[in-house]
This record gives C-alpha cells, structure tokens and sequence, in this order.
C-alpha cells in the first residue's frame, strides 16, 4: 500500500494539516497526538520528503492568494482585481510570485488551507475577504503561515490586515448629502452576514444621527452580495414599497449601477429624483449615465501596503500591524444638489 500524509492522518485520527505541523516541529499540538503520529510513522516506514522536512526554513518565494468565504469574490470584483494587480506587482519587485487557490470543490467539505499551504511550502497568504467564511480560514489566520488579509479582521500572532475606514467613509457621504440640502437617506447593503456592508451602515446611521436627521428603517435594505443583480433588486423592492428617500448610499459601485437599473426602468432619474452615492471607485463609475459619486478606495496603495506588510511579517522585519487606508469622495453626477441652497441662508 502507498503510504502518503493523508494516509498517515486516516490512520492517526487527525487532519493532514496536524501531520504537516508535527512534521515541521510545530509547537502547538499536543504530546499525545504527535507521539501517536510518529509511532504511525515508524511502523508504516514513513519518510516525509526533504522538502516537507525543511518547510519551516527553506523560502519557496512563494505567496498563496485565497478568495475566502463560501459566497467568494473572484476576478469578476474590479476592486479586488484592482487591489490584487498592486499586490501583484509589488510582490514581483520583492521577489515572489503567487499561487492561487481555489475553493470551488470544498463548498461541501471545508478545505483545509493550512495543509495546502504546507503541501506547496508558500512563505505567506493574502486572504481576500468574502462572505460565509470557511473555519480553515480562522485555522490559517491562527496557524504559524504569514497571512494578511483585505477587508477581514485577522487576528493570529503571525497575521494582520487593511481595510479603508469604512466608518469614515459613510460619514463623508451624509456629510456630502447634507452640503448637498439632502435630509431624506437611506441604504442598500451586502448580506447581512458582511461585515464590510455592516460597518459602513452603521457608520452611516451615527452619521444621520450626528447630523440630526430623521432615519427611516424601510429606507434601509440588504441584497445578497456586492454585484450589480444585488443593488437592482435591492432597489426594486424598495421602489415597491411606495416609499424612497432622496439619496442612497450604495455600499459598492456595482450595486449602485444595480440600483440605477431600476430606478431607470421605473421611469425615475438619477439624481433628479433620487441622489446615489457609490463605493470603490472602479472605472466604471467615468462611463455611466449619469457618472457615479463615489467613496474611492486606493486599491493600488491597498496592494502595495499589503505586499510590504507580509513582506515584513515573512522575514520578521515587525510585529503584527493592522492599517487603516483613508478614504476619499470623488464627486461626479449621480449627486447633484438636493434644494435651492440659497434658499436656506435667506
């Protein structure tokens, strides 16, 4: 019988992620586990390959991508692609290259990212934000692999991440609505289960608040992703209600474009009768009719910060570091003013 790693973890109870770990000296598995392992081992004739051996000191300059979350992102998500392009680039300058994994074939059984990461020896891992995040992803931010994660709170001693500052950028929306004379506001969001979606709704009502202005709950809806299918239909139901603010803060550009469809196809114009502010900045945002305001994400400072961070948490260059990018409004045509602005200085 061929004996390989997985075998050896059938055989012992455990996943191939903990053979991996003992193999390398990891030092968070018990001394139980590991000496039932390598009892395992011994009277099977085991002999791990030279490269598993050395994995923990020998640099493969290698860097794992990983679209986490059973609901993923992929290369359809221009800001992703936008922030992955950098990252890209900025790796090559340092020297590394990427491997990407896919998660496609583990919706069903949770795939075990720490023994993949292992089994191609990567240096480290960008972890790219999606939505119902898998288990072996907080088993890799916890694990000993160097990871840095985009738009997800990682939390391991070896891991950080970056984010623009998602509460910063609603207050700069309601602030841009109200110099505009909009008071009537509402939102379309992610899933309820995005955290992303959520910190910016929530920043988004602190602002209404701190502004003094009225908040209406059926002014504020969810969609099922960051897609444009998402904000038309999103919008579509809130067109049904009978019921629209003046202004929208859409929390992506794409549902934003979503939310046009509708208002378009439901004979109403943007921003005429209702005002639309997107997020990202993705391109886009130049070619529509009317061209999106936006909360513009540097996606290129994104990627490169993130390659320079897991560069130095690879090589040990600094402690875990988490950074906040600021955000930035670019005004187009999608808001315009919502009164007679004269009139309130009369």
């Amino acid at each position: 019988m061929s004996v390989n790693i997985k075998t050896i973890a059938e055989m012992a109870g455990v996943s191939v992620s903990t053979v991996s770990k003992i193999i390398n000296n990891y030092s968070d598995i018990s001394e139980d586990t590991k000496a039932k392992v390598l009892e395992i081992m011994r009277q099977t004739g085991y002999v791990p390959s030279n490269s598993a051996k050395t994995l923990a000191t020998k640099k493969s300059n290698l860097i794992g991508v990983i679209f986490a979350g059973k609901l993923n992102v992929d290369f359809t998500h221009p800001f992703f692609l936008g922030v992955l392009n950098s990252f890209k680039k900025h790796m090559g300058f340092l020297g590394y290259d990427l491997l990407f994994f896919s998660n496609e074939k583990f919706h069903s059984v949770d795939g075990d990212y720490v023994a993949r990461c292992l089994h191609f020896h990567v240096d480290g891992c960008i972890i790219v934000t999606g939505q119902q995040l898998e288990q072996s992803i907080t088993e890799l931010d916890l694990s000993e692999i160097p990871c840095i994660g985009v738009d997800i709170h990682l939390k391991g001693k070896n891991s950080g991440y970056i984010m623009s500052d998602n509460y910063k950028m609603s207050y700069k929306v309601v602030e841009h609505f109200y110099l505009q004379g909009y008071r009537e506001l509402g939102y379309i969001g992610s899933t309820l289960e995005s955290d992303i979606s959520n910190m910016r709704e929530t920043g988004y009502k602190d602002a209404i608040e701190n502004f003094g202005l009225p908040q209406n709950d059926n002014w504020f809806v969810n969609g099922d992703n960051f897609f444009e299918s998402s904000g038309y239909e999103a919008m579509s139901r809130m067109i049904q209600s009978g019921s629209l603010p003046r202004a929208i803060f859409a929390a992506s550009d794409l549902i934003a474009i979503g939310a046009m469809r509708a208002l378009k196809e439901n004979h109403l114009s943007v921003p005429q009768d209702v005002a639309i502010i997107g997020c990202d900045d993705i391109e886009a945002c130049q070619y529509t009719s009317p061209s999106i305001t936006t909360i513009k994400q540097n996606k290129d400072k994104i990627g490169r910060l993130a390659s320079l961070m897991l560069f130095d948490l690879i090589n040990n260059q600094s402690e875990t570091v988490n950074v906040v990018v600021e955000p930035e409004l670019v005004i187009r045509e999608s808001c315009g003013s919502g009164m007679n602005l004269g009139s309130i200085y009369e």
